[in-house]
């Protein structure tokens, strides 16, 4: 049962560029109360909110992903929300260590780089999120607890936009969030009722 404007449930669009967890953002999206649709095409992407998944390499993530650039910035222009997973945080900004001279989103200022730290990597597990802005509407009325993540890189934005942050071995910037850009490192759809609370206010914005 989705979330209802009026007699209008919210359809969020998930953008499938064949690098993300899209059956595990469906399900979680749906569990969460919204009605969530798969476009593969960029004719597809029609909604009132897009997610972008991610799992992989940044060079491959912006070359499957832009053939669906313009239809992002049009989201960006009209101020409509977009949360971006994982690889999909990363291609918000506008380079990354991973792939050179590959240009980013450039939706955010700054840029991706490997964790600095001597522990294992890549972090792939459970680790602790602290929460830092607790005014982000991605975590209202949500507590510090654990999350999933699966990643080498995080991002380091030139700007206050760090909202979250965990630690393996160095601090690592966990979820930004600038207007109606929001971004977790870690995977919402595998975070358990941690994770589907923080879907359900992206849902609910």
């Amino acid at each position: 049962m989705g979330i209802e404007r009026g007699d209008i449930a919210i359809k969020i669009v998930i953008i499938n560029y064949k690098m993300g967890n899209v059956r595990s953002v469906y399900n979680a999206l749906k569990y969460s109360g919204a009605k969530p649709v798969v476009a593969k095409y960029p004719s597809e992407v029609k909604g009132d909110k897009i997610v972008i998944p991610g799992v992989g390499a940044f060079g491959e993530g912006i070359n499957n992903l832009k053939h669906f650039i313009p239809k992002i910035q049009e989201f960006v222009a009209a101020k409509m929300p977009i949360l971006g997973i994982c690889l999909g945080l990363q291609m918000f900004f506008e380079e990354s260590e991973e792939t050179s001279n590959v240009d980013g989103l450039k939706l955010l200022r700054g840029k991706v780089v490997k964790i600095k730290t001597k522990l294992k990597l890549p972090q792939i597990g459970w680790n602790y999120l602290e929460i830092r802005k607790k005014d982000c509407p991605l975590f209202k009325g949500i507590n510090n607890g654990y999350v999933y993540f699966v990643h080498s890189y995080h991002a380091l934005p030139e700007e206050d936009i760090v909202v979250a942050t965990t630690d393996h071995g160095a601090e690592i910037n966990a979820s930004v969030w600038k207007n109606q850009l929001f971004g977790t490192q870690f995977h919402p759809e595998k975070s358990g009722r941690m994770g589907l609370e923080i879907l359900k206010n992206f849902v609910e914005l």
